[in-house]
């Protein structure tokens, strides 16, 4: 009897498995073999779903990043899940990196290419300062093409309101700060959910400290962000917005000037069965934000 109760729901887990929205993984293909693509994508509650594993670690693989940040990993185990699974779906080595400090378990993350991506160190800033950053900015300092790169992944404090914008523009100012006390002539790529439009006026814009130095830095998303008929972020009609962003500084324009460099929103929902629905009802709220850099080959000169 035991055996037949374990076939049955076998077979009843196939066949809810074989109506599942089927995505087409083939249209979200992004990464370049001769470029460098970081990807910020907030995976609400991660895991939210039992197939919430299975299909963020083959969209993924289909986009083909070579570093990934992420905001809402809740779970350690599932993301480790994630990564063994990458592996298994491609012949790159990928790693990861979670912290684990947040008194919600809303944590950020790290998944890379560790054939070429070569990581310095992964740490955390602004510890304990809750008021500006409920999630402690994560950095990841690396290699790439020789090129040293200081990766900043945040998740901003939510909600609207005076006091969670004021919230908000503090971790702008901060991060400002903090890059040029240690970081002034770095490569520095600021990304994530950081929970705000850019495209407010300036006394509402909690981004203005960025926007108003553009020789300093760069929001590649900007265009994006100002264009009404554009895939934006979060894409749901009540809190309609492009608020996942990528910031980069002076030392990356040329990269980013380059005609081989790209940055889009990747519209998962208009590749699975269902659209919106099937992706926030079995992975998550948010589209992936994604950016292609392309590098001088430093090795090719004399």
């Amino acid at each position: 009897m035991k055996k037949i109760t374990i076939i049955l729901l076998l077979i009843s887990g196939m066949l809810w498995a074989a109506e599942l929205p089927k995505i087409e993984y083939k249209e979200l293909k992004f990464g370049e073999e001769q470029t460098l693509e970081i990807m910020t994508w907030n995976i609400q509650n991660f895991p939210k779903s039992e197939f919430t594993i299975n299909y963020a670690a083959k969209v993924i693989d289909a986009i083909d990043a070579d570093i990934i940040t992420l905001q809402e990993i809740e779970s350690d185990s599932a993301f480790f899940c994630l990564v063994n699974q990458l592996n298994e779906l491609d012949n790159n080595n990928w790693s990861g990196y979670r912290a684990n400090r947040n008194y919600w378990k809303q944590e950020l993350a790290f998944i890379y290419k560790t054939d070429l991506i070569g990581v310095d160190k992964i740490y955390e800033i602004f510890y304990g300062d809750y008021q500006p950053f409920p999630r402690s900015p994560l950095i990841m300092e690396f290699f790439y093409a020789e090129q040293r790169i200081i990766l900043i992944n945040n998740h901003f404090k939510a909600r609207s309101g005076a006091k969670n914008e004021a919230r908000r523009r503090e971790a702008v100012n901060k991060l400002d700060d903090f890059i040029v006390q240690n970081h002034p002539n770095d490569n520095i790529i600021i990304l994530g959910d950081l929970n705000d439009t850019l495209i407010d006026s300036k006394e509402q814009n909690v981004f203005t400290t960025f926007l108003e130095k553009p020789l300093e830095y760069r929001f590649v998303d900007l265009q994006i962000a100002e264009n009404d008929s554009a895939d934006w972020s979060y894409p749901y009609w009540k809190y309609r917005g492009h608020i996942d962003h990528i910031l980069i500084s002076n030392e990356l324009f040329d990269e980013h000037e380059d005609t081989g460099s790209v940055v889009k929103v990747v519209t998962i929902d208009k590749f699975i069965e269902g659209g919106e629905d099937s992706r926030w009802k079995y992975i998550t709220d948010h589209r992936p934000v994604v950016i292609k850099l392309k590098f001088k080959d430093i090795s090719s000169e004399e």
